[in-house]
């Protein structure tokens, strides 16, 4: 089984080091013989693999006049998951969660303790429900609402800190949690600022500390044939100084064709090396849903040129 994510700021560090000669070997692939769907968040917690997924029954539909506006459609069909997964690729447990028009669950990280779990509507500018997920029991609470999707959630170790964003990461949010009297937590009035970036678009995120999130994601481009192409990359997000501190593009694909940072990620260590981990497949795609693992390294630099020098008058 792979290691939980070390949270003491080196993994960000290694990130912003991060370049396009950056090498990624494929050290593994599980498949995943059951029903995926279309993943969207995963995380390492109590010796398994949590995976969120939404499976969608009727897709949401563009409204008339909406001219792109994601906000500005039907709210669709579907059933939200919660898979949780053995190190061998079995299943262990499917978690339903979500209701109603809320049935869009999306990316989670595990820092210790409870796993929080966002569900929203599958479009932007609405409304998510927030459960947290007991690692250990699969006890599911549903915890407040947010009027917005959130399309990611993480907190700081000990919970007391949650970090979030908007559709497409937008809009980037840090909550902090309260005890209720009823022995609930609840969060105060967020602190939000825009992100500043437009190169990709953050499908998930971890927490890497002192405010230092690890972001991953898109950006669906037109090509010149009147295609998409996925621009996939990863961020390093410094919270509390409101800046991107590191942005590198990634040119690494899937057997579906999709980059691999399309939904889930998780960036941890095994020994001395920095491993990815990546789901970015749907499961009716040719292969399914499979886990790849990938060792990151940096290529070494080549030697300085030694050669005749001229002295120039």
């Amino acid at each position: 089984m792979w290691a939980e994510p070390p949270r003491d700021g080196t993994l960000s560090a290694e990130v912003a080091g991060w370049t396009r000669r950056t090498r990624f070997e494929l050290l593994r692939r599980l498949p995943l013989a059951f029903a995926t769907h279309h993943p969207q968040g995963m995380t390492l917690a109590a010796g398994r693999v949590f995976l969120t997924t939404v499976e969608v029954l009727d897709p949401p539909a563009p409204l008339p006049g909406a001219d792109g506006d994601t906000s500005r459609r039907s709210p669709g069909r579907g059933r939200g998951h919660v898979l949780v997964i053995e190190p061998d690729g079995t299943l262990a447990a499917d978690i339903l969660v979500g209701e109603g028009d809320a049935y869009h669950p999306s990316g989670i990280d595990h820092t210790g303790g409870l796993l929080w779990v966002p569900v929203g509507e599958y479009r932007s500018h609405s409304r998510s429900l927030v459960y947290t997920l007991d690692p250990v029991t699969l006890e599911l609470v549903e915890r407040f609402d947010v009027d917005d999707h959130i399309t990611w959630l993480v907190s700081s170790p000990g919970g007391g800190e949650l970090y979030g964003a908007s559709w497409g990461s937008r809009r980037l949010y840090r909550w902090a949690l309260k005890e209720a009297a009823d022995g609930g937590l609840v969060p105060g009035e967020p602190e939000a600022w825009d992100n500043p970036s437009w190169h990709l678009d953050f499908q998930e995120a971890q927490f890497d500390g002192g405010g230092r999130l690890i972001c991953a994601g898109i950006s669906e481009l037109p090509d010149a044939h009147g295609g998409v192409f996925e621009l996939g990359g990863v961020a390093v997000v410094h919270f509390d100084e409101r800046r991107i501190a590191a942005d590198v593009p990634v040119p690494l694909f899937s057997a579906a064709g999709h980059s691999v940072f399309r939904n889930p990620f998780v960036l941890t260590r095994h020994g001395e090396d920095v491993v990815l981990l990546v789901a970015p497949d749907d499961g009716d795609e040719p292969c399914g849903t499979e886990i790849l693992a990938y060792r990151v390294s940096q290529p070494a630099e080549p030697a300085p040129r030694v050669g005749n020098l001229r002295k120039l008058a």
